[in-house]
């Protein structure tokens, strides 16, 4: 942990997205949604020079996760069909990318005892962070 690196061994999801029409795409769109939500968490920022100027312009400096940060997911249906509409579906994919951000600054609230405030959190952040 001195380096503030985070290795996460799983992730579980559960969600309510009505009826299930394609369970192969709704599998797809909650994985992705998982390795969107870890790349805001601890990756992807867009970093401005003084005058305005993108500096994270190429996939050099712009970090995006692999499959070495995207853990093993589990991932558990809870079917409750929509009542609005004749197919009874609501959303997908959402419940993998837009709580992961507070999931894992929760985790890191808890395990080091440090307030994360900030996403995405670089591991060098972090550490500078704990160090503290």
């Amino acid at each position: 942990m001195d380096t503030g690196a985070i290795h996460v061994h799983q992730y579980v999801v559960v969600h309510d997205c009505g009826r299930i029409i394609n369970p192969l795409i709704l599998e797809g769109q909650i994985r992705g949604g998982v390795a969107q939500g870890i790349g805001g968490a601890f990756y992807e920022r867009l970093v401005y020079d003084e005058s305005g100027q993108l500096l994270t312009q190429t996939f050099m400096d712009y970090l995006l996760p692999t499959m070495a940060e995207v853990p093993s997911i589990e991932i558990g249906h809870i079917e409750t069909p929509s009542p609005l509409n004749p197919l009874g579906v609501k959303g997908a994919g959402e419940a993998g990318v837009i709580p992961v951000p507070a999931v894992f600054a929760s985790a890191i609230d808890d395990a080091v005892g440090t307030r994360i405030t900030e996403m995405p959190l670089a591991h060098a952040r972090l550490a500078e962070l704990i160090g503290r």
